[in-house]
């Protein structure tokens, strides 16, 4: 474990010792204060003169903010409308940066609506909500996360792949390697994630009743009406509360389900909650618009070529993707169908065990060092499956089409024969 993970998890330990006092603060300007100075403080820790450029892009944020119309409530509904009222903010230069430098979202994340945030200074939420129960259901994955990541990268460390040594072992050993490369990056951003939640968690971020149906990054989606007029504290104590706001991780279904497509929709949920509902959604091409996503999430991790190669890389697989769920998944059942998906999910893992070692090694030399080592072996299968499967499903197509022309022609021709009988 490097110096830098070792102060990492030490500041999301100690934002999360640190919200037992903050979630505790009852004045709420007092509170997004102190929020902010922490969170300008693990910046600095984290990122020492490159703290500047943050402030910088925090600095024109807040102008693009608050000088451009964003509001359209033109053909809304009026659960809609209501939800807008929740936004109607006043909102000043200095709330900008408190809310950016937040310390519950300065690190790993999570992504948070401003609406959320300003929730959380000024709802009474977090006095009724049972953290302790929140906090176990996330803790049992730490152990057993950290356990694996800590074994795995002793017996296969990362740096081996650099070495002399390497280049000398058998092709296969050097293809395996990606396996343990994988499973050291999986455990290292689950725990990451995993903290992250906990750091909100127990600094009463994110809490809301059930009855809202909160989702990940967006918070509340029902019951505006009722959620505006809950004050009765009697009636507050009887309501049962989520953390859904700022849930980030589904493990299992982030690991198993089949499709590359559907499993980034379980890791670093809020994020993907922004990335799809502002950039995505937004775009006006189409066709393009998974493109300009992934490039806008690598830029949003850095400026590493590791992270483009890896995450802007993304939409060039899901084209493969796509044909061959439409060959093997679409109308299909039982036990091929269960075959199909572990194909699928095999198919998914390597890629994305192929695709993690450039965001770990981060430098163009290292990544081609190890890629050149493979000989580029995953994207050579995975461009001949692509054009593979556009021949198949090609083929599939004119299948079926004949199919139904036979099908149409037989039913004429039976409709005929009736005919002549009576």
């Amino acid at each position: 474990m490097i110096i830098e993970d070792i102060i990492y998890l030490c500041l999301l330990f100690f934002s999360m010792g640190f919200g037992v006092y903050y979630r505790s603060i009852e004045n709420a300007d007092y509170k997004k204060k102190v929020g902010a100075l922490l969170g300008l403080l693990i910046v600095f820790i984290v990122s020492g003169l490159h703290s500047i450029h943050v402030l910088i892009s925090t600095l024109v944020n807040a102008y693009i903010i608050l000088y451009t119309d964003k509001r359209d409530t033109a053909g809304k509904t009026e659960e809609e409308k209501l939800e807008d009222e929740t936004c109607d903010i006043n909102l000043e230069f200095l709330d900008v940066f408190y809310y950016a430098f937040n310390f519950c979202g300065v690190l790993t994340g999570p992504y948070f609506r401003y609406t959320t945030y300003l929730d959380h200074l000024n709802k009474p939420y977090h006095r009724y909500d049972n953290y302790r129960e929140a906090m176990l259901k996330k803790l049992y994955l730490i152990p057993l996360l950290g356990g694996i990541h800590l074994i795995t990268n002793y017996y296969w460390p990362l740096s081996y792949v650099s070495s002399e040594e390497f280049l000398n072992r058998p092709f296969l050993y050097r293809y395996w390697y990606i396996w343990p490369t994988f499973i050291v990056f999986r455990t290292r951003i689950y725990f990451g994630l995993i903290l992250t939640e906990m750091v909100c968690i127990m600094g009463g971020l994110g809490v809301y009743p059930v009855f809202s149906q909160p989702q990940a990054g967006h918070g509340p989606t029902e019951n505006f009406k009722k959620l505006k007029e809950l004050g009765d504290p009697e009636e507050l104590k009887k309501l049962e509360y989520n953390y859904e706001a700022t849930h980030c991780l589904n493990a299992y279904e982030a690991d198993f389900t089949p499709t590359m497509r559907e499993a980034m929709k379980h890791w670093n949920i809020t994020v993907q909650y922004w990335l799809a509902n502002y950039i995505y959604k937004r775009f006006p091409y189409k066709k393009f618009r998974i493109h300009v996503t992934m490039l806008m999430s690598a830029v949003w991790h850095g400026v590493y070529t590791g992270y483009y190669l890896c995450i802007a890389t993304v939409p060039i697989a899901l084209m493969y993707e796509d044909i061959w769920v439409k060959l093997l998944l679409k109308n299909n059942t039982g036990l091929s169908l269960r075959i199909s998906k572990l194909v699928i999910l095999f198919l998914k893992m390597q890629m994305f065990s192929y695709q993690s070692v450039s965001f770990v090694l981060l430098e163009l030399g290292k990544i081609f060092h190890y890629y050149n080592c493979v000989y580029h072996c995953i994207p050579i299968l995975y461009v001949a499956l692509y054009f593979l499967g556009h021949h198949l499903l090609k083929q599939k197509v004119l299948t079926e089409k004949r199919a139904r022309q036979d099908n149409k022609k037989w039913e004429l021709d039976d409709e005929r024969a009736r005919e002549k009988i009576n």
